[in-house]
């Protein structure tokens, strides 16, 4: 499909179709990226690329025109999508030539052909106490997310833990080492790295729902979350699948919200720790591809930043839960990039979709924390039940917010 609608006679919105009840508005694409048809003209090589000291502005095209509706918008992801993966991520491939696999209460197992390779992975459901099915289910990378099982349980949603090292493993190293599903098809080594190679795994798992296991997992309620490395990843499965619904990055921290531009300045956080680096995390994991490397000292260098990823999952649900006690998370740039990409939201006329929660007590890195609670069960209710229309609220801890207007000097549309 080319494009969902906000309601009967409503006005294209990229990256949605028509919400579902308690009038939430446009919900989950039922396409894996609605701009796939898009024409994007060849993007240039890093070497060439102009310095933008502030925040690139996500509504200015390619070929320099403005972006002033919604049919451009559409277009516009796609040409961020593909900044995205030539410069910092890899290519994600298109949909394979074959998906199969089968759907239990307690997993999914996910078979998958393409270039005349096969591949098969599996994830294991965990249904809750409450509800019924089809069940909204949230993708947990390796388990991890805000932590607290009992909203799960209480709203009636299933946890999919997808073990993400099967897709893709950590091996520490570059080059032509990688392991997992996704290598042993596309192989490739690090030119695609691990958080692009880890989103393709979920799209797996969403082909299969649509697929096989609709009459237990609803497809159209579908969430992403993680912590951590997992919180990275999690963020950029959003990005780049429409057809999630709710995306819940957890204190991804380098590589995951915080914008690249503001964690090359290396302010220290509340325990005296600057974050960390571009050019560690490109070297920890290859989370990066090869195509970032130019950029690892020179943030100012790469045409797109990630508070354009975060207007990628637009106007799809998006709730960022941070860390404000840990510096080497860069939360000032976590919420400098929700605060930019709300932006996006907003000149989508869906603002209150995004929501950015870092004013909590002091607690250690990737545990549950109480003032994550009543956003996470409205985000569930709002973005996978359709039962809500409780807006997405942006808390950030008082002192922990790089000034928008400091970072850009570009304005924001109402487009139409």
């Amino acid at each position: 499909m080319n494009g969902g609608t906000s309601g009967a006679g409503g006005p294209a919105i990229a990256g949605a179709s028509s919400g579902g009840a308690g009038g939430s508005g446009p919900g989950p694409s039922t396409s894996e990226d609605e701009g796939a048809d898009c024409t994007v003209a060849p993007l240039p090589d890093a070497a060439t690329l102009p310095t933008i000291q502030k925040l690139p502005d996500p509504f200015t095209k390619l070929d320099g025109s403005a972006v002033t509706t919604l049919a451009d918008w559409r277009c516009r992801r796609e040409e961020l999508k593909k900044q995205a993966q030539k410069y910092a991520f890899g290519t994600k491939p298109t949909r394979p030539n074959l998906v199969t696999g089968s759907v239990t209460s307690k997993l999914i197992t996910v078979n998958v052909a393409d270039q005349g390779k096969t591949v098969t992975f599996t994830a294991n459901i965990k249904l809750p106490s409450g509800g019924q099915a089809p069940y909204p289910a949230i993708i947990a990378y390796n388990g991890t997310g805000p932590g607290d099982q009992t909203v799960l349980d209480a709203e009636g949603v299933a946890r999919i833990d997808l073990n993400v090292s099967t897709i893709g493993a950590e091996t520490g190293q570059r080059g032509a080492n990688q392991t997992g599903a996704f290598y042993s098809l596309y192989g490739g080594g690090s030119k695609t790295g691990l958080l692009i190679a880890w989103a393709w795994g979920v799209s797996r798992v969403i082909d299969v729902l649509e697929n096989s296991g609709s009459t237990l997992i609803d497809p159209r309620a579908i969430g992403v979350t993680g912590c951590s490395r997992y919180g990275k990843g999690s963020f950029i499965a959003g990005a780049f699948d429409d057809r999630i619904a709710l995306t819940l990055p957890v204190e991804s921290g380098t590589a995951g919200v915080p914008v690249w531009r503001g964690v090359e300045k290396a302010e220290l956080g509340d325990n005296g720790q600057p974050p960390i680096s571009l050019l560690s995390t490109y070297n920890e994991q290859p989370w990066f591809s090869d195509g970032f490397q130019p950029f690892v000292n020179a943030a100012t260098k790469i045409p797109i930043d990630t508070h354009e990823l975060a207007g990628l999952v637009a106007p799809r649900g998006l709730l960022i839960l941070d860390n404000p006690y840990v510096g080497e998370l860069s939360p000032n740039y976590g919420a400098l990039a929700a605060l930019a990409g709300a932006e996006v939201y907003r000149a989508l006329g869906v603002g209150d979709r995004i929501g950015y929660i870092s004013d909590v007590a002091s607690g250690i890195h990737c545990a549950g924390r109480p003032e994550w609670r009543a956003p996470l069960q409205d985000a569930i209710k709002r973005f996978l039940k359709k039962t809500s229309t409780a807006p997405t609220p942006i808390r950030v801890k008082p002192g922990h917010a790089a000034d928008l207007a400091v970072w850009r000097d570009w304005t924001t549309p109402t487009l139409q």
